[in-house]
């Protein structure tokens, strides 16, 4: 029984271990203009994470509350941050499927990097 638990915890990892290694790190503008939309606009694309009512990439919660941080409201309490994740893509659908991590960085970062377009935009 001891064994099969080895086998079993050693598998998980493993399952673990491979999801994140095939996690891609995506920084960009994280923007939230209006409840429940969510998308990060990075150098190739705008990546959706969640639709009002509709789709939502799992890991939601690792992005925390993004006006604690360096953040512009630009409509009432939603606006935009600038951030670097790892996640998972559906690049077809131009999605982020699962969120490992966020970290959130100064507005000036996404700012001053010329790949990047204006938020909103």
């Amino acid at each position: 029984m001891k064994r099969l638990a080895v086998f079993a915890v050693a598998g998980a990892t493993l399952l673990l271990a491979a999801s994140i290694a095939q996690a891609e790190k995506r920084c960009g503008w994280l923007e939230n203009p209006t409840p429940g939309n969510w998308w990060l606009t990075d150098s190739e694309m705008s990546w959706t994470i969640m639709t009002q009512g509709g789709f939502e990439a799992e890991g939601m919660d690792q992005i925390g509350d993004i006006s604690a941080g360096d953040y512009a409201a630009t409509n009432g309490n939603y606006g935009h941050a600038c951030a670097c994740m790892d996640v998972m893509t559906d690049p077809d659908n131009g999605r982020i499927t699962m969120i490992h991590s966020f970290k959130q960085l100064s507005l000036a970062k996404c700012a001053n990097d010329k790949a990047l377009p204006a938020p909103g935009q």
